[in-house]
């Protein structure tokens, strides 16, 4: 008998792993929690029937989600990320020399734990000295915490349950003045194929907020469509005008100083998301 996993990504659409075993599951007093064993992808790390994570195209996500950000900044000393309980955008920042403290924001402590213990490669990270992990709301934290940061990364879940006012404009707002002078924030904002509506408005949300405002898209196979988009807001620094010193990261797969200004180069569909129409 086959065992197969899948996630209807639409009511019209999904995508289907076959699957050896159940590592691991449970309901956390925020949501559904399992751990699975694909075939293909290695393991997996579903929240509420999402597919989270992999061990075989984590490393895309992860990257893109940090060093966009971390390289527009030009010296990124405190860090905050949002979400991200498997440690995977912690372990990417930690990768510049220049940071001296990373915080991680979750709300569900489980992950964490359940990261660390199935996911060793992702979560390795959290150990470091200078990490400092808060369970908490992450909305909270930024109202609590203004001018502390040099960059913010929100690592959330889709917006549903605990991650809906993240994709707010209140949210963005908080950001904004949780950032020191010059600061960058990045979050991942769903797939262009299916999820339209929500990055126009959240871009249009970060560009009333911010005077910088940047999407653009990487290549993701277990995410909804595997086209996946992220928009950058900054107070001051432009992504595409970071000096071609300054990209070098060491130990990326997908992330390199050559593909940095590309990945603005918007397909045009996806880029009539940034035009804001009138009326």
């Amino acid at each position: 008998m086959e065992l197969w996993y899948t996630e209807k990504q639409t009511p019209h659409f999904g995508i289907t792993a076959k699957i050896s075993r159940t590592l691991h599951h449970e309901q956390t007093p925020f949501q559904r929690m399992d751990v699975i064993e694909t075939e293909q992808f290695g393991r997996m790390l579903v929240l509420d029937g999402m597919v989270m994570t992999t061990d075989r195209d984590e490393f895309v996500y992860h990257e893109m989600l940090t060093h966009v950000g971390m390289n527009t900044h030009q010296s990124p000393k405190r860090v905050l990320v949002v979400g991200g309980g498997d440690g995977g955008a912690i372990r990417e920042v930690l990768k510049h020399p220049s940071v001296e403290k990373a915080v991680l924001c979750e709300i569900d402590g489980r992950v964490i734990e359940v990261s660390r213990e199935y996911f060793p490669e992702i979560a390795g990270a959290l150990g470091d000295s200078r990490v400092e992990i808060r369970v908490e709301d992450g909305i909270k934290h930024i109202e609590a915490h203004p001018a502390e940061y040099d960059v913010i990364l929100v690592d959330s879940t889709e917006p549903v349950g605990p991650a809906v006012g993240l994709f707010q404009k209140p949210f963005y707002q908080g950001i904004y003045d949780a950032l020191r002078p010059g600061g960058v924030m990045v979050a991942q904002t769903e797939s262009p194929w299916f999820n339209r509506e929500l990055i126009a408005q959240v871009y249009r949300d970060i560009s009333d907020t911010f005077p910088v405002t940047r999407l653009y898209t990487a290549s993701i196979p277990t995410y909804p469509s595997g086209l996946w988009s992220f928009t950058l807001g900054s107070k001051g620094p432009d992504p595409l005008e970071v000096p071609p010193e300054r990209l070098h990261v060491p130990d990326t797969r997908y992330y390199r100083p050559e593909l940095h200004r590309a990945l603005f180069q918007l397909p045009r569909f996806v880029e009539e998301l940034t035009v804001r129409k009138e009326g």
